[in-house]
């Protein structure tokens, strides 16, 4: 895998694949017509963001590279890249408690803030990329 470098793109099956941590300026892309909704990226290597329809949905500090982005009724899936261990931030059901996965180990139930933001850490120290799963 590698950085999406169309900056956003829907895959065969339905998935997204968003970001390029390996930009050196902000690149942005907006109005993406996916399911009815509208999304719009920003990233570089600095940070990565995701919103669908003005909502946030995704970011990562630094900029990160995410491959196979699947949202269902009970929580998301994906894997990321990037070139440093990365805190991802989440956009889930407000005040709700969700089990995270790395890698498919499990690092245990997270709850989300009132604002249904979740925080992640992952490290890329021992890999190029990690699978990160988050359900109810």
């Amino acid at each position: 895998m590698a950085a999406v470098e169309e900056l956003i793109r829907i895959e065969a099956d339905g998935a997204l694949s968003f970001g390029n941590h390996r930009l050196q300026e902000k690149a942005k892309l907006e109005g993406v017509k996916y399911h009815g909704d509208f999304l719009k990226v920003k990233t570089y290597k600095t940070m990565t963001k995701l919103e669908k329809n003005g909502m946030f949905v995704y970011e990562s500090v630094p900029g990160t590279s995410v491959n196979d982005f699947k949202e269902t009724e009970t929580g998301i899936r994906f894997t990321v890249e990037g070139e440093e261990d990365a805190q991802l931030t989440i956009g889930l059901e407000a005040q709700a408690e969700y089990e995270v996965k790395i890698n498919g180990e499990s690092i245990g139930t997270m709850p989300t803030n009132v604002s249904g933001k979740l925080n992640v850490g992952v490290d890329f120290g021992r890999t190029d990329r990690v699978l990160v799963e988050i359900f109810k």
